[in-house]
């Protein structure tokens, strides 16, 4: 099996980046550095059935269903991430724990099986990177101004 993980630290408050990562307006924000996806429904209770909605490629509609599974803020959003098409149903946690005067925030995407998985791990992985490197260091930085 697969899977991505990414640790990033943040200069700011476990609150500031739960926020980022959770507003559905300023999520759209820092995903703009990757497939630039916006989430359409999302509410950070459990239950909640959304979808993330980005630009279509060949091959990918550009929507992927998710439903909310499990939430303790400003600490854990987990949810579950299929392709609108079909396929298998993968697994995304964040987790965010307070590191001295900043965050350290914790990406895991698992549940990626086979050689398509393999694949689909890798090109998420690199696009996820950036989309917590650079866009959401954007955000919280932005947000610091405010």
């Amino acid at each position: 099996m697969s899977e991505i993980h990414i640790v990033r630290d943040y200069p700011h408050s476990p609150e500031r980046v739960w926020r980022a990562v959770t507003d559905p307006e300023l999520i759209p924000l820092w995903t703009a550095t990757g497939a630039g996806a916006r989430p359409e429904g999302f509410a950070a209770t459990v239950g909640t059935r959304f979808k993330f909605v980005a630009k279509p490629k060949p091959g990918w509609s550009g929507v992927v269903v998710c439903e909310v599974l499990e939430v303790c803020e400003p600490s854990l959003l987990r949810y579950s991430w299929q392709d609108e098409g079909g396929g298998a149903v993968t697994e995304v946690a964040y987790r965010i724990e307070a590191r001295g005067t900043g965050t350290r925030f914790i990406y895991d995407h698992t549940g990626f099986t086979g050689p398509g998985g393999f694949f689909m791990a890798r090109i998420l992985g690199s696009v996820r990177t950036k989309m917590l490197t650079q866009g959401l260091t954007a955000v919280l930085d932005d947000l610091r101004t405010k």
